[in-house]
This record gives C-alpha cells, sequence and structure tokens, in this order.
C-alpha cells in the first residue's frame, strides 16, 4: 500500500465496538436514515454521488461521517469515488431486528405521508 492509499483509507469501529446509542442518533436523523434506506434497497455499494440530499455537499460529508463512525456503514475508495455500503450482517447480529424494524417503520411512515 502506497502512502497515498494508506491516506486514503476510513476508519470504521470493529463490530464490538459499535454501540446502541450510536446507531439509533445515526439513524435519527432524517437525512441519514434516507440513505440508509436507499443502501438497504440494494446490495451494491453506492457512491456519495449517488445521492440527492437536500443538504450542502459539506453537510453530506457529515452525515457519511456520523454513519460511518457509528458503524452503520463502510466506505472505500474506488478511484476518485467514496463508496458505501450497510453493514446489514454485522448489525444484525449485534441488534437483532433492529435495522429491519427502523427500515419498516420508516416505510411505513412514509406511505401514511404519501397517502
Amino acid at each position: 500500500m502506497t502512502e497515498r492509499d494508506a491516506a486514503r483509507v476510513l476508519a470504521h469501529p470493529e463490530p464490538a465496538e459499535i454501540r446502541l446509542e450510536g446507531v439509533l442518533h445515526a439513524l435519527s436523523d432524517p437525512v441519514r436514515l434516507s440513505i440508509v434506506r436507499d443502501l438497504a434497497a440494494t446490495e451494491a455499494e453506492l457512491a456519495c454521488s449517488y445521492f440527492e440530499l437536500p443538504v450542502t455537499k459539506s453537510t453530506t460529508t457529515h452525515h457519511f461521517r456520523v454513519l460511518r463512525e457509528s458503524g452503520v456503514v463502510r466506505q472505500c475508495y474506488r478511484g476518485t469515488a467514496k463508496m458505501n455500503g450497510l453493514r446489514r450482517a454485522e448489525l444484525a447480529e449485534l441488534f437483532p431486528g433492529l435495522l429491519d424494524g427502523v427500515l419498516a417503520a420508516a416505510a411505513a411512515e412514509q406511505a401514511r405521508d404519501d397517502g
């Protein structure tokens, strides 16, 4: 790994370091929840640029950092793109049913708002 590559490696919490209160905080924001919902809808990793968010670029960066540092997503660089993947399996093992429950509740809320 070159020095440049090492500088582009992002820190992620190990599973034992992921705390329930951090995950709940990350999922409590509507913008971050919309990111997680989009990631949950696909098995693929998605670039930050994929998401159309109603916030500035610096605020978008903040939201992704909160998701990464809480252990909800894993990020890596591919070329110049920062790719994002949901840590679904790790979260399911640590907090069984939590992510699925939050996603189901968010979908139900959206259906109420849309209907």
